[in-house]
């Protein structure tokens, strides 16, 4: 398997996460957090509960550029929310899009993500474009190629769906993108501290916390590294925009504010800002603030995102490219030793390069039963239903997302509680 060379990576985390129950099997739904997490999260509670809220309020630039390296961005790029669903509809409730324009996906998209969509292109003309997959439910880079070319306007994929371990091409879907001039949403919620994301090149990333990071629930984010005037929240907040003055009553001077809020002379028109804001009309609303910060709200679980910044340091003092090569050894493990047990069979290539494993049912069996199986024998699976990706799956399937530091023994019980049926 390979795991030689990686298999420190398992120590030096089993170790770090010392209170893990020993049958998790659910990184894809909700990591465990480090003890050092888990300190960081109580102690600035605490310091919150001493100080006041706001006066304990920390400087969150370090964790943001950590999170933006992971990408090859910079800290000014990322903005905190409170999960990943909540990240793509900032993003894209925000977006101005004309009304008309064509906005592509494949069908293994997020069942959130769909419904998203679906709204916004009833409620402002966009035309939505789902875009050909392979028999492994892999992009098509040829039919995005067709579809670029007739006109795409915008391209939203998901790294890795949430039921299924396939790893998507982000690196090719950005380059054919870039060439065309259309953006690129790459939502890295099952990807970011699992895979490579670096050179994908998007124009946005979309993801969370509690997944491969291993950082607390309630914490999601978005990396905006190709921001522009077309790009801004779908409510504005005073942490993220500048407020807009109305002209003086006498109406002999109009003004709008500029990008640091003073005002300067208005021409009747609205002018983008190098940095990616825009002076609004005076009449028109508020100003956003240069970078992501235009998508936070000043209110939120603070605690979580700073347990969020040291699960990013922890991943990047392992090394993201060894942890990235231990998942994947642990997934072709996984696959090898599940797939046939009791009849199930893994739904991707066995020798995908991710710890993400999903596995049909046999006749006769369920995920539902399965799982309450695994659960009786003291193992942490997932149940996938349908709605998680509903143009894609067509029953219930067994997700399996071994941490890093999953011994062999725990997969091996899995596969004889697999062979089970009560």
């Amino acid at each position: 398997m390979g795991t030689a060379g990686t298999a420190p990576i398992g120590e030096t985390w089993r170790a770090a996460r010392s209170v893990a129950p020993p049958g998790h099997l659910d990184a894809a739904g909700c990591n465990v957090p480090s003890d050092r997490v888990l300190d960081a999260v109580t102690a600035h509670l605490r310091l919150e509960r001493e100080r006041g809220g706001y006066a304990a309020a920390p400087d969150l630039t370090a964790p943001k550029a950590a999170l933006a390296a992971l990408v090859d961005a910079g800290p000014e790029d990322v903005a905190f929310l409170e999960s990943g669903t909540a990240a793509m509809a900032a993003l894209l409730g925000g977006w101005r899009l004309a009304p008309g324009s064509r906005v592509g996906y494949p069908r293994t998209e997020y069942g959130s993500t769909l419904m998203l969509l679906r709204r916004l292109a009833a409620r402002r003309g966009w035309r939505l474009a789902e875009l050909p997959v392979d028999g492994d439910a892999r992009l098509d880079l040829e039919g995005l190629r067709a579809g670029l070319a007739a006109g795409l306007d915008l391209v939203v994929v998901s790294h890795i769906g949430s039921h299924r371990g396939v790893v998507q091409p982000a690196r090719e879907i950005g380059a054919l993108c870039r060439a065309a001039g259309v953006p690129f949403v790459l939502d890295v919620c099952q990807s970011l501290g699992h895979v490579e994301v670096r050179g994908a090149g998007a124009d946005a990333y979309v993801g969370t916390s509690r997944k491969w990071l291993a950082g607390p629930r309630g914490v999601g984010f978005l990396i905006v590294p190709g921001l522009t005037p077309a790009m801004d929240a779908p409510a504005p907040t005073l942490g993220g925009h500048l407020w807009n003055e109305p002209p003086p009553a006498n109406g002999d001077e109009r003004a709008a504010p500029d990008g640091d809020g003073r005002a300067m002379p208005w021409d009747g028109h609205p002018h983008a800002t190098p940095d990616g804001g825009e002076r609004a009309a005076p009449e028109g609303g508020p100003v956003p603030r240069p970078g992501a910060v235009r998508y936070e709200s000043s209110e939120a679980a603070v605690a979580a995102r700073v347990g969020l910044g040291v699960a990013v340091v922890e991943h990047h003092a392992l090394g993201p490219p060894a942890v990235h090569a231990h998942l994947a050894d642990l997934g072709r493990m996984a696959r090898a030793v599940l797939d046939g047990a009791g009849g199930w069979r893994v739904a991707e290539p066995l020798d995908e390069p991710s710890a993400l494993v999903t596995l049909r049912p046999p006749p006769g069996d369920t995920a539902e039963h399965a799982a309450a199986r695994a659960a009786a024998a003291s193992l942490l699976v997932n149940v996938v239903p349908i709605e998680r990706a509903p143009l894609d799956l067509r029953e219930p399937v067994l997700r399996v997302s071994p941490p890093p530091g999953t011994p062999a023994e725990t997969l091996h019980t899995l596969a004889r509680v697999l062979h089970r049926v009560t």
